[in-house]
Formats: C-alpha cells, structure tokens, sequence
C-alpha cells in the first residue's frame, strides 16, 4: 500500500466527518437570509486550511463575500499551484424534492446526499485533504497557494477586483479546479474547455394591475402569453438558436475534432434512462456530447407570473418574467451576446406590452492547452490513480473565473474534476459518491508530484 492509500486509510472517517461539517452550512450565496452561514462556512473553510498546515491563512474581506486565502511556500525555486474552489452553493429548492435534507448530509448506496456535496465543497475539499496528506507524510513537493471564494454560484462579482488587486500574492504557474466532471469512474476524462455564460432576466408588463380574466379577457394581451410567445420564437424548427448574429463568432469544429469527441464512451439509452426522458432534443444535426460541450444554448432557467398559490384564482396577470441563460463557445463573448439577445427581445416584443431585459452576470468560453507540463502532470496522475489514460472532454459548464486568471494572472487552468454528469448539480438530492471523494484525495498528490517532476 503507498504512502498516500495508507494515510487515507488511516483517516478515512474523519475525513468523510470534516466534509459532513462543510456540507451542513447552508451557504447559498444568492439569499441574503443564509448570509451568516456563507459566513461561518468562510470560516470554517479557514480553520481547516490552518489545521492542515497553511501558512498566512486570511479571510478575505470584499464587497461581497469573503474569499478565503492560505499558502505554503517550501522553496521559491519549486513550481507553485494555485488552487481554486467555492464553499458557497445553489439554493436547495424546491425542498419538497429531496428525500432527505439538503443540509443534512445523508449516505445512501455509497453516495453522499447533500446540497454542494459536488459543486463544489466535496470537491474543492478534497484538495484541502491532499494537503494535509502530503504535510503530514512529508511529502509536499512545491508551493502551493489557496483560493476558496463564497460568490462563484452569482458570478463571482468580487473575484476580478481580489485578484487584480493581489496578482503578487496570488502569482503561480498554474490554477488547478476540480468544479467538474469525469465521464465515469472507469472511463476518466479530463475537460479541455468550457462554455462561457449570459446570463438575464425579463419582464412583460401589460396592464397596470392584474385584472379580472373573465371580465378582461379576450381584450387585453396577457402578460405571460406573450412571454411564452416570445420565449418560443427564440428557437425555431432545428432547435437553432434565432436571435441575429448570435452564430457569428462560433468556431465550428473540424471534423477530425468531432470524431475525436465523439469517439468518447457514451450510451444514449443509459442516458435517457438516467434522466427518465423519452427522446433527446437539442440543435440538429449535432450529437448529444457536441449540443452539451461545443454548441450555444439558450435556456430558460425559470418563468413564473399570476396566481401560483392553491387553488384557482381567475386573474390576467400584469406581469411575467423569466430568467434565462445562454451557455457560449470559444469565440462569442458574454457582453456581445447579452447586448445581442437584449436587442432582439425589445425589438420582437409587440406594441401591447412593455418588456425589460436585466443582464445578471456573464463569464467568457476557455479552452485548456493539452500539451502543457500541468496537463501531462494531471494525465499521468489520473492514469496512476485509476490504471486508465484520461479521455479529454469538453465541459458544458461555466466557471468564468477560468478567463478572468489567464488575463490577469497570464496562467492556464487545469480542470481536473472528479464528479459526475448524474450528480444532479443545481437540483435536489445532489449526490456524490465517497469513492469519488477518496479517489480525488489520491491523485491529487500525484498531480503535484507529477508537475514538479515534469517542470524541472
């Protein structure tokens, strides 16, 4: 058994314990009710960081949450890593879904049931774990530097001033994330990419107030007719997206580059059956992997308006809204697509209503070098933990953090995640599996090592 089995043998409950610590702060970062416990999970995040033998250990104040900071600098000749996660976490609604409570951290068939037991405390722990490990067997073998923010789930807003303002404190050779996925335990993959975002929300007013729907209606448009109208001509036939020059600036794939994506372990059916769907939908003429990581989309992430309470109550709402999000490839930009989409929302809505679009935040597409020292250093790590190459993957998601570290920092990220698609991110009963968890505790030492070795 290495060194590193060893030590997670050893600590193996207490190291499911401290996560089950983290897990129970109900952090979600968009509710200012939960703002004590985004605190205290800061602090705890902090205290941990101390306990495992970092140096310089700060909570950071901004003008928002605060970003937790910690460092260990063994030689300033040795390669440094920064690493990046997030302790705060969606909102668990709707909170009639989970069969157990969100913040309650429950283990069911080897998983972990929880609200951010994925995204991102199971895994941005890990890599506080890692650290401890290598303190305690005197095997850390460069610098290394934490970055644990509380706002990534609302568009890290207080991110790019933090770092812009500590580019000498936070100077590295690479930010390595684990806020992503694999395609399967026994089918590794490392993300060389992910989608930007844009995101917004709209609101149709008709009348001054609601009315009465049998005495006005018929007469006067409602509100979230309307909406849906207009929701539903974003989209036509093929499922392609048909806001003007929305596609100008996509880089199409080459078709080398499609058959490699798509040579990736995938079973359509498997993936139905997860998501009990009949049929897959999605822009014509593209595979499931290249609508999920390589194509634009436009979402609606939530509608709502009039009378959602029990019962029936007969009224013409005044208003309705949605929030929507687009997910963006390398070449578009969030700011362009946002001014594009607000354009021809306004310009498409009919003379009966007013409608007003608010951008909420955005964060622009990345792609990662897969010929750098830190991938072959996450390549070789992954290989030896599972006994398997990693496949490259493009992810869906959006960590925009990922562009704002290369213009201010100059460094590339590694996207070195060990979660899963059916881990139900941003839903009830997020999951994540102990094995996971303890897998990423293991290679991440080895990526470390690896980058040393390989950075000489």
């Amino acid at each position: 058994m290495t060194l590193i089995k060893q030590y997670i043998e050893e600590n193996k409950q207490r190291l499911l314990d401290e996560l089950f610590e983290l897990l129970r702060f109900p952090s979600v970062s968009a509710d200012p009710k939960y703002k004590p416990d985004v605190l205290n999970a800061a602090n705890y995040v902090a205290k941990k960081l101390t306990d495992a033998g970092a140096d310089n250990v700060e909570v950071c104040q901004t003008a928002g949450y605060p970003i937790v900071y910690g460092e260990k600098i063994i030689d300033g000749s040795l390669p440094t890593v920064l690493v990046y996660g997030h302790y705060d976490v969606q909102p668990a609604d709707p909170l009639e879904l989970w069969l157990t409570p969100p913040f309650e951290p429950t283990v069911r068939d080897g998983k972990i049931y929880a609200r951010g037991a994925c995204d991102d405390k199971g895994q941005f722990y890990m890599h506080v774990k890692a650290f401890e490990l290598m303190m305690q067997t005197d095997t850390l073998p460069c610098n290394i530097k934490f970055m644990i923010e509380g706002e990534e789930e609302v568009g890290s807003s207080n991110l790019g001033i933090f770092v812009n303002a500590n580019k000498e404190r936070l100077k590295a050779d690479v930010v390595l994330i684990s806020d992503t996925s694999m395609i399967s335990m026994e089918n590794p993959s490392l993300e060389t990419g992910l989608r930007g975002l844009s995101y917004l929300e709209v609101e149709v007013t008709g009348p001054n107030r609601d009315l009465h729907s049998g005495v006005y209606g018929g007469a006067v448009a409602n509100p979230a007719t309307i909406l849906a109208k207009m929701i539903a001509s974003l989209h036509d036939e093929d499922n392609h997206i048909t806001i003007p020059g929305f596609y100008d600036d996509v880089i199409e794939l080459t078709e080398t580059e499609r058959a490699e994506l798509n040579a990736a372990p995938y079973d359509e059916e498997e993936y139905k059956k997860d998501l009990d769907i009949a049929e897959t939908w999605g822009e014509k003429g593209y595979t499931t992997f290249e609508r999920t990581g390589t194509r634009p989309t436009l979402e609606v992430n939530g509608i709502w308006g009039g009378y959602i309470g029990e019962g029936a109550k007969t009224v013409l709402p005044s208003k309705a809204s949605a929030k929507i999000s687009m997910r963006l490839v390398p070449n578009q930009t969030s700011d362009k697509i946002t001014q594009l989409f607000t354009n021809h929302f306004l310009k498409i809505a009919p003379p009966y209503v007013k409608v007003k679009v608010a951008p909420h935040h955005g964060g622009e597409p990345v792609v990662t070098p897969t010929d750098s020292i830190a991938y072959k250093a996450a390549q070789k790590a992954i290989a030896e933990s599972f006994g398997k190459q990693p496949i490259p993957t493009r992810g869906g998601g959006s960590i925009p953090i990922v562009a704002l570290f290369e213009a201010e920092l100059g460094i590339k990220t590694v996207l070195m995640g060990f979660g899963l698609d059916s881990d139900a991110l941003h839903s009830p009963n997020e999951k994540y599996d102990i094995f996971n968890y303890y897998k990423g505790i293991e290679t991440i030492p080895l990526f470390h090592k690896y980058f040393t070795e390989l950075s000489k």
